[in-house]
């Protein structure tokens, strides 16, 4: 794929390195932007993004052009504000893409976030972002400053009607953000946990008012969209799903890292050529696509590309497109451990099911690993975390994600858990696997 094909990297490929407002607008940074609010009408961009197939790239792949489409339209609001909130919290356990943007090309997001806003008719846009990002927050922040002294935020975007003003909001960091709604609770200063819903955010969400939440990459992708036009967005992917995907791996493989490529590579591709492949002397057992929520998948899923429909298909999720790599010197039953232990302490706690289950199970998962487990426990295991997990049973999903890893752990690797068990331990400690 050549640089041009690259909407995401190819200016912090072509500077080697940082991105500032004079290597972007030597790009061509800031022209969509400006011929939006200046020749575009609202609807026109909408319909633009909708056209071009432009997916959430949060890990949900909502049309984002049609989620725009949901805001009321001019008087039907009401009196007050409208919201464009960017959720750049990303504590999905394996995921470092937004945090590269963020870091590498700043403008992009602001770009992104002055079209998103105009599409909508936001005047108030903020910036969610995890607190832990030092380097992504100065450098963002920087970036806002510079588009703000040059006209293009505030008053008057670009000599226009259209004013919108960008902040920046440090979150104090709880996975349970990756909800909409309770990142929306998060930023008016209120504990972080999931609303009722309906209403929904489009109608009533950031105090109240109509507001849309879009991740980083997805309003990174905007620019390019409006500049080149739907139909070379929709050239860029290799199947159904229209664009590119920041990818990454993490894990045994001799060149972890984030590569952006069509979107529907194959996950093969992803490991073998980008990542390089497996050390020398491990051999892959596993993984979890799309961050630690997301079911595994094995050695017969290498070939299927990493696109929406064909890993849903397959039983998983794409989730955010950045694989942790399971290898055969690590102990499914260690790792399940690991994950529980992680969605146990960022439930919320609002529900029983997931405040009082996500423990218990963490418990269960420990006694199996370190050899207190008893014949039946799988089997207690497997229908707890079926319930627990499945959709509807809990006020949020974020159980439902916290059991796609256990109950595909179970799928596909049952005979360790039955090891431990059997053994009164765990074969990996013993040197056994």
């Amino acid at each position: 794929m050549s640089s041009s094909s690259k909407p995401l990297t190819e200016r912090i490929e072509t500077e080697n390195g940082l991105v500032d407002l004079a290597a972007y607008q030597r790009a061509g940074g800031y022209d969509a932007a400006r011929r939006v609010v200046t020749s575009m009408t609202p609807e026109e961009v909408q319909d633009l993004v909708k056209d071009a197939n432009l997916r959430g790239r949060g890990g949900a792949g909502f049309p984002t052009g049609v989620k725009w489409s949901f805001v009321p339209k001019g008087d039907a609001a009401g009196p007050g504000h409208k919201y464009l909130v960017c959720n750049a919290d990303e504590m999905e356990p394996g995921t470092f893409k937004d945090r590269y943007l963020l870091e590498y090309d700043p403008h992009l997001l602001v770009e992104g976030m002055i079209i998103g806003a105009y599409a909508i008719q936001a005047d108030k846009a903020y910036v969610f972002m995890r607190g832990e990002y030092h380097e992504g927050f100065r450098q963002l922040s920087r970036a806002i400053d510079d588009a703000k002294a040059q006209g293009f935020l505030g008053s008057n975007v670009f000599g226009s009607d259209f004013s919108v003003d960008l902040g920046i909001h440090r979150s104090g960091g709880r996975y349970i953000c990756g909800e909409e709604t309770a990142l929306l609770n998060a930023l008016e200063g209120k504990r972080a946990q999931p609303r009722y819903k309906p209403p929904f955010p489009p109608a009533s969400g950031a105090w109240g008012r109509p507001t849309i939440v879009n991740n980083v990459e997805t309003l990174c992708n905007v620019p390019g969209i409006l500049r080149h036009g739907a139909q070379w967005f929709q050239d860029l992917g290799n199947g159904d799903d229209a664009g590119t995907k920041l990818y990454g791996v993490s894990g045994r493989v001799n060149r972890p890292g984030l590569w952006e490529l069509p979107i529907g590579t194959s996950i093969r591709e992803i490991i073998e050529e980008h990542a390089g492949g497996m050390q020398a002397g491990y051999q892959l057992r596993g993984l979890l696509p799309g961050g630690a929520s997301t079911d595994f998948l094995v050695e017969q899923h290498l070939d299927l590309p990493m696109d929406y429909g064909s890993i849903q298909a397959a039983g998983s999720r794409m989730g955010t497109g950045t694989m942790i790599l399971m290898d055969d010197s690590i102990c499914p039953v260690a790792m399940s451990v690991n994950l529980q232990h992680f969605f146990a302490q960022e439930s919320c706690g609002f529900c029983t099911p997931c405040r009082e289950g996500l423990p218990w199970l963490e418990s269960l998962l420990i006694d199996i690993e370190e050899g207190r487990g008893n014949p039946g426990d799988l089997d207690v295991l497997s229908a707890n975390a079926s319930y627990i997990g499945a959709p509807g049973n809990t006020f949020c999903l974020h159980a439902t994600g916290a059991m796609e890893p256990l109950n595909s752990a179970l799928k596909y690797f049952r005979e360790d858990f039955e090891a431990h068990i059997e053994r009164g331990g765990c074969p990996y400690r013993e040197g056994s696997a």
